[in-house]
């Protein structure tokens, strides 16, 4: 499926080249949108034989280009064979845009590539392009990442008596636990599967011309300093939620444009519209929100802790299960809901529910981004991270932005307990804890709006990037 580009004549040309998973194509979308709005041409270019739904309006200007991975399998050779596949896939098409030689066809001038495919950089320059690495997960997880592949952080770590962990880059005054560190480096076993692309993601970044992150200054500004002196000035361009939820006209109303991503992975089609009267018929801060991300595979006993953790709460709710999940759901969960209280669906657009005046708690694995677009939009966590960055982002959202509670699993079982999701839902709800959270929120939030306002932080940033491209 290729949405054509529109006519470059006079405009830099950019190629935007995610990781081919949800979470990373839509941060790079938002970004690309946005270099498409100060005037660049850019072609969002992605490796996948997965259904990837392409919603004209959303995408606007930008245009998209999908290539087949011919449906490699996910085996012990797939990060060799697919970076093969991309490196030529991405010549090829460079190539196509040029034109024959000879011709006046500049082509495009600039990749920017998911800091995951750190080896794109060396096909950008082959190619005589501007390389710029683009990471989507936070600094704090990157500064662990980093600690880790230059060898200042062992994997395991090392703790402490107090089961502790200091991570240079990091706040002293931030500790982690094992259960605070990424699985991927509290897991010897995971980490050496993920090394390829989680520290390769550091060892040609120094060579890079530009690197971005998806963050925003205030929220990360000593990790960002510190990163800086470190490799090289990574810029901080987030947050990439869509525009609409980033003005700052104080209106809860939603909003009818810029309203989404554009490219879907999952059923787009659903209709949202039973959800939004659902959720305007109930009192303002009183639902609870969950979802577990498009990924996230958690056991059928953690899915019957939660759903009875819902149940018992005896507050509205919607929960997002996806239909392959809801085979784990408790027998007869389903058809003895209360449907006017208590709702259920296997999809919708997350951050029209998050943007809503009646959600006061979202109940999140703590995906980077579910939760910078919670951030921006001020809604309160209830943490429980399952792998990868999650554990790191709930260390932060709890005990640095101070924005949230995390359940923690029993140690004997390893399950979080209905019992302990619901004391975390309470004191994110309820009395003076609640209230602190909801008044940390709404800092970010308004902090979040300021770095992508005009002259904003994360807005000076891509100025410069774009200001750089058109000479």
């Amino acid at each position: 499926m290729t949405q054509k580009p529109s006519a470059t004549t006079g405009r830099p040309h950019v190629i935007v080249m995610p990781w081919p998973a949800q979470g990373h194509i839509n941060p790079a979308l938002q970004f690309s949108k946005k270099l498409v709005a100060k005037g660049l041409a850019v072609t969002l270019v992605t490796f996948t034989d997965k259904k990837l739904i392409l919603q004209g309006s959303a995408v606007g200007s930008v245009a998209v280009e999908l290539i087949s991975d011919g449906g490699l399998p996910l085996d012990e050779h797939f990060l060799e064979k697919f970076r093969s596949l991309v490196e030529q896939g991405l010549r090829d098409f460079v190539a196509r845009l040029r034109g024959p030689a000879g011709t006046a066809a500049a082509g495009p001038c600039c990749l920017v590539y998911d800091s995951i495919m750190s080896w794109a950089l060396h096909v950008a320059k082959e190619l005589g392009m501007v390389g710029a690495a683009f990471f989507t997960q936070p600094m704090a997880v990157n500064a662990v990442y980093l600690n880790v592949v230059e060898g200042r952080l062992e994997v395991p770590p090392a703790v402490d008596e107090n089961g502790l962990v200091a991570v240079e880059g990091l706040s002293e005054t931030v500790l982690l636990a094992t259960d605070d560190l990424p699985s991927f480096v509290a897991d010897p076993g995971s980490y050496a599967v993920a090394i390829d692309m989680l520290g390769g993601q550091f060892s040609t970044v120094r060579e890079a011309d530009w690197a971005f992150c998806n963050t925003f200054y205030s929220l990360e500004d000593k990790l960002l300093d510190w990163m800086m002196n470190q490799l090289i000035p990574i810029k901080s361009i987030g947050p990439t939620i869509p525009s609409a939820y980033l003005s700052n006209k104080e209106s809860l109303d939603l909003p009818k444009t810029g309203s989404e991503y554009g490219l879907n992975l999952f059923n787009p089609d659903g209709s949202q519209t039973s959800i939004t009267q659902w959720l305007d018929s109930k009192s303002p801060g009183s639902v609870i929100y969950a979802s577990m991300g498009s990924i996230s595979d958690i056991s059928k006993t953690q899915t019957t802790e939660l759903a009875l953790a819902l149940q018992l709460s005896s507050r509205p709710f919607i929960w997002v299960v996806r239909e392959s999940e809801q085979d784990k759901l408790p027998p007869d969960f389903l058809s003895a809901m209360d449907s006017s209280d208590q709702l259920v669906v296997s999809w919708c657009r997350q951050v029209e529910i998050l943007a809503h005046r009646s959600i006061g708690c979202f109940l999140t694995h703590c995906g980077w981004n579910s939760t910078i677009e919670a951030l921006c939009l001020g809604v309160s966590m209830v943490a429980l991270p399952v792998w990868g960055d999650q554990q790191t982002n709930a260390k932060f959202v709890v005990d640095v932005w101070r924005v949230g509670a995390r359940a923690r699993a029993d140690v004997e079982s390893g399950v979080v307990t209905k019992e302990e999701i619901g004391r975390r839902i309470k004191e994110v709800m309820e009395g003076e804890s609640g209230e602190e959270m909801r008044r940390n929120s709404e800092k970010w939030r308004k902090l979040a709006r300021e770095a992508v306002a005009d002259g904003g932080s994360s807005e000076r940033n891509v100025d410069e990037f774009v200001a750089s491209l058109v000479k």
